[in-house]
């Protein structure tokens, strides 16, 4: 099973998902083309409601626990409902890689 769809399976089996997005940014670093090992993950829910944003991301590390072991980074924007709608449901961009370029 690839690894994004590992990812999301879990996350839909553990959390009561209000919106997610889970994105495959590896193409973004210096990394064989087809590798999943950078992700970036949009993550809504009621779990986060009150948690401060180490809580939020223990959470989710918790939940992934067998998955982090294959993966090398995992960006994440965890928020409330109530947060993200505040938001206007936006989340950040991710930056450019600092880990190396991939040559042109």
């Amino acid at each position: 099973m690839k690894m994004q769809t590992q990812i999301d399976q879990r996350i839909k089996d553990e959390v009561n998902v209000h919106h997610m997005t889970l994105e495959n940014e590896s193409y973004m670093h210096n990394v064989p083309e087809g590798s999943e090992s950078h992700f970036k993950l949009v993550l809504v829910a009621d779990v986060f409601e009150g948690k401060r944003l180490v809580q939020r991301h223990q959470f989710v590390y918790n939940v992934l626990k067998e998955e982090m072991t294959g993966i090398h980074a995992l960006a994440m924007h965890l928020y409330s409902i109530k947060e993200w709608e505040g938001r206007n449901a936006i989340a950040p961009s991710s930056p450019k890689c600092h880990g190396g370029e991939k040559a042109e």
